[in-house]
């Protein structure tokens, strides 16, 4: 999509609010998908293949979970450029999220609050969904929490039950436990429960390993909101366990970089530009605690092909855009990509 046509398109869908624009957006690539025109939007995917956690990657730049909630629509994005995508958060049941209005532009500062909630149709329509899409030919991340009426000590059952119903159809799983849009949720991030949590969902993995004769990573997605001892003692728990992978960072509840905008009084969790240093340390910090020993997704206020290659440089093997796709259109995932592909060669 060249920047005019997108220019226009932005102009139409941030005169609604957040949640309409969205909404219409995916029906709109959905559509667009089955006429087969996405690569009229944005052209041909670069490629630029890499393995990680044992899966091959078409090229390292992903879409974050929460836009394609329901995943119903990650084929689409697929065609837009994408190397993977992550669909959810999916809980075992379905749930409506939180009241709304739930999500807030903050447009000079290139951010967005939300306080979803985990909105989704439940794990099972979920899987449904994936089952009944067209052929997607990057890799399929699935990112998978608990109930929030379930309880945190018993939110093992809901992630293992999650667990079990997303392995067929996944290429990689990833636990949320740090939004914090759910009551309690980040308390599973001490270094005691994380530890309880991930045992139960390795041995797991190892059984399904054994039935199914597949192997399906587990990541886990943690928040731009710890300190220092927390992180060096997730780190260790996750070194232990031998955890596939890790997501730096899920949104913060900082509001700096938008103190000053209205929206900034609103509950929720805060992603965009304003979040990127804040993720940007969180990566470093575990990069250098696991030494290479677990690959690391950075995520977290991407607005340039540099701000990717910075990702990089600070230890991530993968990226993943969510904010800075809604401000800048599928033009930033080619950017980025073709960055990173370049910046392998030289």
């Amino acid at each position: 999509m060249n920047s005019l046509l997108y220019s226009l398109a932005k102009r139409f869908l941030f005169c609604l609010d957040p949640e309409t624009a969205h909404t219409l957006t995916l029906s709109g690539l959905r559509v667009a998908e089955k006429l087969h025109l996405c690569s009229l939007i944005n052209g041909r995917r670069i490629d630029d293949p890499v393995t990680v956690m044992g899966l091959k990657f078409p090229n390292r730049v992903g879409l974050a979970a929460g836009m394609d909630k329901e995943a119903n629509t990650f084929a689409a994005f697929g065609h837009l450029g994408f190397g993977f995508v992550e669909v959810g958060t999916l809980t075992p049941r379905p749930q409506p999220g939180n009241p709304k209005p739930r999500c807030f532009r903050c447009i000079p500062q290139q951010a967005i609050i939300n306080h979803m909630g985990i909105n989704n149709p439940g794990i099972e329509e979920g899987v449904e969904n994936i089952r009944a899409a067209r052929r997607f030919s990057g890799v399929l991340g699935v990112n998978i929490s608990k109930n929030e009426s379930t309880p945190n000590d018993e939110a093992r059952v809901d992630y293992l039950t999650c667990l079990r119903a997303a392995w067929p159809v996944a290429d990689y799983i990833t636990i949320n436990f740090s939004c914090p849009n759910v009551p309690n949720l980040c308390e599973l991030a001490r270094a005691d429960s994380a530890a309880d949590l991930l045992a139960a969902l390795k041995s797991e993995q190892a059984n399904l390993v054994g039935e199914t004769g597949r192997n399906v990573p587990i990541v886990m997605k943690v928040s731009p909101d710890m300190g220092e001892t927390q992180i060096r003692e997730l780190a260790k728990v996750f070194v232990d366990c031998q955890l596939d992978g890790l997501i730096c960072t899920n949104t913060t509840t900082s509001r700096d970089g938008v103190e000053n905008h209205p929206a900034a009084a609103q509950k929720g969790g805060l992603s965009g530009k304003p979040l990127y240093n804040k993720a940007n340390e969180t990566l470093e910090a575990f990069a250098q605690a696991f030494q290479g020993r677990i690959p690391i997704i950075g995520v977290g206020g991407i607005m340039s092909a540099y701000d990717a290659e910075a990702k990089i440089k600070a230890g991530a093997s993968l990226v993943q855009l969510y904010s800075g796709f809604v401000f800048k259109g599928p033009q930033l995932i080619t950017d980025c990509a073709r960055r990173l592909r370049d910046m392998k060669r030289c």
